[in-house]
């Protein structure tokens, strides 16, 4: 695979990196471009690669489209024609979309991953267009999983996606400082706190992959008789705390369809 990257953001950045770093790709396989001269010099000195100053000068046989949505026609129309596949990380572009902008034929997928990728914690999905082919799927899988988790789903999912994976680790922060203001109010201090609650929820989550136990049976483990672990669950009962967790994410998920309509 001869890789160009359309737009050398973090995202593009961490899919590069990921998959030098797991042998995927090799630096002298990708060129980069983007209209920030200071992001294409950041992209090289993260990667090694190359980068180049137009779309048409990428030397590539899959282009990775990682700009930001607004960007992406403009973009696409930018790329020589050939034999060629697009992947795409932007956001809320249908491979419909993405299609109807590039030649008759085009291969093309249709990514959702998310910011724990730049640290090589990613969850994402993708989804084929009309003419991918089961080796085009294998290719991003190989990309996206150099970086975390990757699964093909069909793309009338994408929106729960978006709202689960791809929204999710802004919920997850917002427990992880609650829990570390609980751990404060408790009297530890600031630091040792903030520690403790993502070392505990990185460990729940590790539990839950690699045991392939329900959550509800882990939780269950945890909370015995009369004990603290159960006080605490009935708190967050009373609050609506799994009630809201679900609410959030089917709106993240609505707020996705509205913007892919629009």
């Amino acid at each position: 695979m001869r890789l160009g990257v359309i737009g050398c953001g973090r995202m593009g950045s961490a899919l590069v990196e990921g998959a030098i770093r797991a042998g995927a790709l090799t630096a002298d396989d990708v060129s980069g471009c983007d209209s920030y001269p200071e992001a294409a010099k950041a992209f090289a000195q993260a990667t090694g690669t190359t980068t180049v100053d137009t779309i048409g000068a990428l030397d590539a046989d899959t282009y990775l489209l990682a700009t930001k949505p607004q960007h992406a026609e403009a973009a696409l129309a930018a790329i020589p024609a050939g034999d060629f596949l697009v992947i795409s990380v932007a956001a809320g572009l249908t491979t419909a979309w993405l299609e109807a902008r590039l030649p008759e034929g085009a291969r093309v997928i249709r990514c959702m991953p998310n910011t724990p990728a730049l640290v090589g914690k990613g969850a994402a999905a993708f989804c084929r267009g009309k003419h991918a082919t089961g080796s085009d799927a294998e290719t991003a899988s190989i990309l996206l999983g150099a970086v975390g988790l990757a699964l093909e789903l069909p793309e009338s999912l994408m929106d729960a996606v978006t709202g689960l994976s791809g929204s999710g680790p802004a919920f997850v922060y917002i427990m992880i400082e609650a829990m570390a203001d609980g751990g404060v109010k408790a009297g530890l201090p600031r630091a040792a706190a903030l520690k403790l609650a993502a070392q505990t929820v990185l460990g729940a989550a590790t539990m839950v992959l690699e045991t392939g136990e329900h959550p509800a049976a882990l939780k269950d483990m945890v909370a015995s008789p009369g004990g603290t672990t159960i006080a605490g669950l009935a708190a967050l009962e009373k609050n609506a705390f799994r009630s809201s967790l679900i609410e959030a994410v089917d709106s993240a998920a609505r707020r996705s369809a509205e913007l892919g309509a629009s």
